[in-house]
């Protein structure tokens, strides 16, 4: 009782030092002995809201695109997101139930031991094992490696020749001959990766390989949407080289995708097809 009592008593108390205040004055009253309690009110109904508004409005993705390596000072941030919007329309993606995200945040560099290396590796193999991911597109170097580990559809096993014929010179390929599968030897496997590496491979002409699987589809350095906004431009910049030749900018699609058709559409988005 006593304690009701107090606390009754301190309201009173507190009406009474701003009864003969002007409004200026209790706002700044009530700041000096509340603005704490305020804050952490705001704070929370804040978070609510937006968690509310994040979950009624959620949805699942359409189609998905990783652009691996493509960051350039030359690009704005809104391009991808303007791409999103385009390609939502382009392929008929219903935008009540789905949306579209073009993500060109992802670095892979040579030194895979930093924490941002690491991050983008294991963000990248959780969304291809959900199937979150439609479509990667990479430097030749870092597409290579994931076509080794045989991340990608053989094209020839879901599109038909006439699908892929509009594609047929920009065929990517790599030689299934070297991806030792089967070693359980993990130094022998990354010793037989690094010979592959230094070897001089054109992946472009299959007759060079013992076993060529076409596994992605390069993209011109000139006449597209991708090159236009400067994507990918430090390649030929830099001289960048891999395998002996110059490295090139592919797009895969990951064996996980259940929509292999909307990687097509998007290379016709970009206007790859009609780049002959």
């Amino acid at each position: 009782m006593s304690s009701q009592m107090s606390i009754h008593d301190e309201i009173k108390e507190q009406q009474q030092k701003t009864k003969k205040m002007t409004l200026k004055g209790k706002f700044a009253y009530f700041w000096d002995y509340y603005k704490i309690h305020t804050l952490v009110v705001i704070l929370v109904t804040a978070f609510v809201i937006s968690f509310i508004r994040s979950y009624v409005t959620h949805k699942d993705y359409g189609f998905y695109a990783t652009l691996i390596n493509a960051a350039s000072p030359t690009v704005s941030d809104e391009t991808s997101a303007l791409w999103a919007d385009e390609f939502l329309e382009f392929a008929g993606i219903d935008s009540d139930d789905y949306q579209v995200y073009i993500d060109t945040t992802v670095v892979i560099s040579e030194d895979t031991g930093t924490p941002y290396a690491a991050g983008s590796r294991e963000k990248m193999l959780a969304m291809m094992q959900v199937g979150e991911i439609n479509a990667i597109i990479s430097d030749t170097e870092a597409f290579e490696g994931y076509a080794q580990m045989e991340y990608f559809y053989d094209l020839s096993s879901i599109f038909t020749k006439e699908e892929l014929a509009p594609y047929q010179d920009y065929l990517y390929y790599t030689d299934a001959a070297s991806f030792g599968k089967d070693s359980d030897d993990i130094l022998a496997y990354e010793e037989l990766q690094k010979a592959v590496y230094e070897q001089d491979i054109d992946h472009a002409n299959p007759s060079s390989m013992e076993n060529p699987i076409a596994v992605g589809i390069c993209i011109p350095a000139d006449g597209n949407k991708l090159a236009d906004a400067g994507y990918y431009t430090y390649l030929a910049d830099n001289h960048t080289m891999f395998q002996g030749h110059p490295s090139q900018t592919v797009l895969g699609i990951p064996v996980s995708s259940k929509e292999p058709q909307l990687a097509l559409k998007f290379l016709e988005y970009l206007g790859v097809s009609s780049a002959r």
